[in-house]
């Protein structure tokens, strides 16, 4: 979804493959966001022995499937993995930033995702010292990056850097930092959208799947949300009526899409336990098939 004119290799760039960095790319993919996640396998949840309280697993998972859960899900949503370490973010001098990794060829980008607990050295060349901030710790003085220094839906003072971790306020338990990870992701999404012309109110996106049941009455009925979109348009709205048309019909259509038929729940039910099963070890499949079959 880059502009071509932007002339950038992807639209997101995250670096940090963890729990905060795969939620925001789930978000900014499943939008259409070109995004590559930066991961050398250093995430500081691999410090972790087994993960116990995240919700979802009622005994816990090991740290190892939990990795690849993440990797799995990011990359279905569409986010290039990409195995390497960044070792700055400098700003581009057409706009955007260009990511130096330790390996592989530098790549340009829309915006930028820092997404790793530990360290933002990576950032310093775009702001020096500014966010950065002296501590003292036996008798020696050390720098380390300003956990406050992003907002908490995680913009900076920087035009498109965003900061999922570190952070004050996520860096304690992974579900924290995933859902610091997806507020990071939706900031840009609505960030794009009012880029794209859809105005305050119109602009916030809901990522959710719903039932076609749901639908139903007036707002079954396309020329509803005509309607509906037309009154909510502000009068200072700067674009053309042919733009503003076409903007109402894609949200309109994205809108109609995110409701499903039972036919295509139980598909996608089936497709998502048969993901799951791919990261359970085989031998564990079979003893629980023997333990059905012995119960018929």
């Amino acid at each position: 979804m880059t502009d071509p004119d932007e002339a950038t290799d992807v639209d997101v760039v995250i670096v940090g493959g963890g729990p905060a960095g795969c939620s925001a790319g789930v978000f900014t993919a499943r939008y259409g966001l070109s995004t590559s996640i930066f991961d050398r396998g250093r995430s500081s949840i691999r410090r972790c022995a087994h993960l116990e309280n995240y919700p979802g697993f009622p005994a816990g998972i090991d740290i190892e499937t939990f990795q690849d859960l993440l990797h799995a899900h990011a990359t279905e949503a569409g986010c290039e993995i990409v195995p390497d370490v960044v070792e700055s973010v400098e700003h581009a001098d057409n706009g955007g930033f260009v990511v130096e990794p330790q390996e592989g060829d530098s790549v340009t980008a829309a915006r930028v995702v820092a997404a790793t607990r530990y360290d933002g050295e990576y950032l310093r060349p775009l702001d020096e010292d500014a966010m950065f901030e002296s501590h003292e710790h036996d008798g020696e003085i050390h720098e380390q990056f300003d956990r406050s220094y992003a907002a908490t839906d995680g913009t900076t003072p920087i035009d498109s850097l965003y900061v999922a971790s570190p952070s004050s306020e996520a860096d304690r338990q992974a579900i924290i930092a995933a859902g610091r990870g997806g507020r990071v992701g939706s900031t840009i999404v609505d960030e794009v959208r009012r880029e794209q012309g859809y105005f305050e109110g119109f602009a916030d996106h809901y990522d959710w799947v719903r039932h076609e049941a749901e639908l139903t009455g007036e707002w079954a009925e396309r020329e509803r949300w005509r309607e509906y979109a037309d009154a909510s348009r502000p009068d200072d709205h700067d674009v053309s009526e042919e733009q503003w048309a076409s903007l109402r019909e894609r949200e309109i259509d994205r809108r109609f899409a995110q409701y499903i038929d039972a036919e295509e729940i139980e598909r996608r039910g089936v497709a998502g336990q048969r993901a799951l099963l791919e990261h359970i070890d085989n031998d564990l499949i079979r003893e629980h098939a023997a333990s059905l079959d012995q119960k018929r």
